[in-house]
């Protein structure tokens, strides 16, 4: 899985937990690997990681180790409320002083203000925050020229 002639390492963090969500994060780590197969580009999507281990703690162990390699992140913020797991490593990535992107297609309002799109902490950790899989390019092509 490592590359050692890539320059950048993106995660992409999301919830994993229907056949919905992981078509959408399949969709997505497809979607990015072929756009920025020649920029020198890893996309690390967990469900890749933990398909054939069983245990929790191994699972967290890779997705750790994951987040530690990687220097973007793409965070899909999806839901009535951002899912637990994404919010954790947006916040370890945040505390890092990691680049993180967000992408919310869902259009409903999930936040402590009228104009709040998520949670103000996840709001504030994001640089941007994308309606949509073309906006979130542009914003990735504008971080690694």
């Amino acid at each position: 899985m490592e590359d050692m002639g890539c320059r950048h390492r993106i995660y992409l963090s999301g919830p994993l937990f229907s056949a919905g969500e992981i078509a959408w994060g399949r969709e997505l780590s497809s979607f990015l690997r072929e756009r920025l197969a020649n920029a020198g580009v890893q996309v690390i999507w967990p469900y890749e990681l933990s398909i054939n281990q069983l245990e929790p703690e191994e699972i967290f162990g890779e997705n750790l180790r994951a987040l530690d390699r990687c220097d973007l992140m793409v965070a899909i913020l999806d839901g009535p409320q951002v899912d637990d797991g994404t919010a954790w490593e947006i916040g370890r990535f945040f505390h890092q002083g990691k680049k993180v992107l967000g992408i919310r297609t869902d259009i409903r309002k999930a936040g402590e203000s009228e104009r709040s799109r998520v949670n103000l902490m996840i709001e504030f950790s994001c640089l941007s925050i994308s309606s949509n899989i073309e906006e979130l390019y542009s914003e990735l092509e504008r971080l690694l020229d």
